[in-house]
C-alpha cells in the first residue's frame, strides 16, 4: 500500500494541515466515494476548530444580521492590548476643554459645535494623530480636560479607561469582574460613561453603575442598579448611558412599582425618585425643553415618556411599540414644542407635538411614516432637515412634514455626527465618510478607512480631533479646519 493511502498519514496530514489531509484522502484507491465525502466533512470540521482555536477566528454579526468571520478580538488580541499598554507609560496631564464630557456631546444632540471641521480632506484622509487596540463593547467616547473616557472588556472584567486624548496613551484603568455575552449583539459594555464637575459615571452591561474620580479613577460609589431596581437585564444588555442633571444621575434599569426610571444622588449615590413601571429600551435619557417645560425625554420598550426632572413624575406619553421591545435611537426635540421619534424593528418615524395640558401635555401626531428607521443609529437635525440612518441607508427627511428629500449612501448599521454643515459618518465597515447635510441631493465629499472590523460605535469631536473606536481599535484624527 502506497503511504499517501495510510489511514495513519491522512490522520496526522489533517492534524497538521486540514486541505493536505483532504488531497491525500481523495487520491486514496479503494475508498467509497461516500466515505470520502463523511471523511471530508471531519476533516473540514477539524479545519473549523482549528481556525476558531488556534488562529482566533470568531464569527459577528452585522446590523442586518449577516455573518462576518473575523481574526481580530479573541486572546490574541487581549495579550497585543496588555503589551501595548505595558510597552507605554502616561504623559504629562494636558489641559483641554469639557465641550463632549456628554454621551454624543452637548445636549446628547450629535453636534459638534465647538470648531469648524475640515470639509476638504486629503486624498488618504484626515491626519492620523494615533491608533492602537482597545478592549470590546461598543461605547464611545467621552473627553474632559485632555482625557478621553470610555469603558472596555478585557477579559473578564468591565475597564472603564482613562486616555490622554493627544496621544492615546492610558492614563488610569478602573474594573470590575463581569462579563456581557451574546452571541448575535456581542460582547462588552454598552454605554459610554459621562462625565461632570471632576467625576465620571459608567454603567456596565450587566448594570454595576459606578462614579469615579476623573483624574485618578479612584471609586467614590457604586451599585447595580438591577439588583438595587428589582430588574432583569434585557437581551442586549444595558446600553442607556447616565444622564447627570441638577445634581442627579438619571438611568433606566426597567424595573417594576416605580423603578423603571430611576434618580440618584450624583455625590452619594442615594436614591432620590423613582419612576414607571416599563421595561427598559436601548435609547439614553436626554434633558430638553420641550412646550415650554424642561423635562426628561424617556424611551421606553412600549412607549416615549416625559418625566419632570425634580421628581419623576409623569408628563406625557406616546405608544411606542416595536417587535421585541427595542427602542434604541434618540428621540429628538425638533421645534418648540415638538418631538422626533424614529425605530427600527417594524416600527418607523413619527413628528409629536405637545400641548400644554393642566399639569402635563396633551400629545398630537403631526405625522409618521416609515422613511426613517433608526435601528440603533439616532439622526441629527440640521437647518430643519432629520439625516439618518434608514436600515443602513442614509436618508434626509423634512422634519416638519415627514417628506423625503433623497435616500443614499450605503453606510451599514453606523453612526453619524453633524458639523459644519456635514454629516461624519463612521460605517459600519470602519469608514470614516464626509457627507454633506442638504436636503437636495445626497453628496459623499470624501472617505476613507479608520479602524478594522465591525464598527457600531459613535464617533466623538473634541478639540478638533475625531475620535473613533470598534471592539478592537481606537483612533484619533485631526478634523479641525485650522
Amino acid at each position: 500500500m502506497r503511504r499517501s493511502q495510510n489511514p495513519i498519514i491522512i490522520l496526522a496530514a489533517s492534524l497538521i494541515l486540514p486541505p493536505a489531509g483532504l488531497i491525500l484522502l481523495w487520491l486514496r484507491q479503494g475508498t467509497s466515494v461516500l466515505r470520502k465525502s463523511l471523511g471530508s466533512l471531519a476533516i473540514v470540521m477539524l479545519g473549523v476548530a482549528q481556525l476558531f482555536l488556534l488562529y482566533g477566528m470568531h464569527v459577528e454579526f452585522t446590523g442586518g444580521f449577516r455573518p462576518v468571520f473575523s481574526f481580530e478580538g479573541g486572546e490574541r488580541h487581549y495579550r497585543q492590548l496588555e503589551a501595548h499598554r505595558a510597552a507605554f507609560q502616561a504623559a504629562a496631564p494636558v489641559s483641554g476643554s469639557t465641550y463632549w464630557a456628554d454621551f454624543r456631546g452637548p445636549g446628547r444632540l450629535g453636534h459638534y459645535e465647538q470648531k469648524p471641521i475640515l470639509t476638504a480632506w486629503p486624498a488618504g484622509g484626515l491626519q492620523q494623530v494615533w491608533k492602537q487596540p482597545v478592549g470590546g463593547g461598543y461605547a464611545s467616547f467621552t473627553v474632559a480636560n485632555g482625557l478621553a473616557f470610555t469603558i472596555e472588556q478585557r477579559r473578564g472584567n468591565e475597564v472603564v479607561a482613562a486616555y490622554d486624548v493627544r496621544t492615546g496613551r492610558e492614563r488610569w484603568t478602573h474594573s470590575w469582574k463581569a462579563l456581557f455575552e451574546e452571541a448575535l449583539g456581542g460582547n462588552g459594555p454598552r454605554a459610554t460613561p459621562v462625565w461632570d464637575d471632576g467625576r465620571v459615571y459608567a454603567l456596565g452591561a450587566e448594570g454595576e453603575l459606578r462614579c469615579l474620580e476623573s483624574d485618578t479613577g479612584k471609586l467614590i460609589w457604586n451599585m447595580n442598579i438591577l439588583a438595587d431596581n428589582g430588574a432583569a437585564n434585557l437581551h442586549w444588555g444595558m446600553a442607556a448611558s447616565p444622564l447627570v442633571v441638577d445634581g442627579k444621575v438619571i438611568v433606566t434599569p426597567g424595573g417594576g412599582h416605580g423603578n423603571s426610571v430611576v434618580a440618584y444622588d450624583k455625590l452619594s449615590g442615594k436614591r432620590v425618585w423613582g419612576s414607571l413601571d416599563d421595561q427598559a429600551a436601548y435609547a439614553s435619557p436626554l434633558v430638553a425643553t420641550v412646550g415650554g417645560q424642561r423635562q426628561l425625554l424617556v424611551m421606553t420598550a412600549m412607549r416615549a415618556v416625559g418625566l419632570a426632572v425634580d421628581d419623576g413624575r409623569l408628563l406625557w406619553e406616546y405608544p411606542w411599540v416595536t417587535e421585541h421591545g427595542i427602542n434604541a435611537a434618540q428621540p429628538i426635540a425638533v421645534a418648540a414644542n415638538r418631538i422626533f421619534l424614529s425605530s427600527g424593528y417594524g416600527q418607523g418615524a413619527a413628528l409629536l407635538e405637545l400641548t400644554p395640558r393642566g399639569s402635563g401635555f396633551e400629545v398630537r401626531v403631526v405625522w409618521s411614516n416609515n422613511r426613517m428607521k433608526n435601528k440603533f443609529n439616532s439622526a441629527v437635525l440640521h437647518e430643519g432637515y432629520l439625516y439618518g440612518l434608514d436600515e443602513g441607508i442614509l436618508a434626509c427627511i423634512d422634519a416638519a412634514s415627514g417628506e423625503l428629500k433623497w435616500k443614499g449612501g450605503r453606510y451599514g448599521y453606523g453612526q453619524l455626527l453633524l458639523a459644519s454643515g456635514h454629516l461624519v459618518i463612521l460605517t459600519e465597515e470602519g469608514d470614516v465618510v464626509l457627507v454633506r447635510a442638504t436636503p437636495e441631493k445626497h453628496q459623499e465629499v470624501a472617505r476613507f478607512s479608520a479602524l478594522k472590523g465591525k464598527t457600531w460605535n459613535i464617533p466623538a469631536v473634541s478639540d478638533g480631533l475625531l475620535l473613533v473606536r470598534n471592539e478592537v481599535e481606537m483612533a484619533a484624527f485631526r478634523i479641525a479646519a485650522d
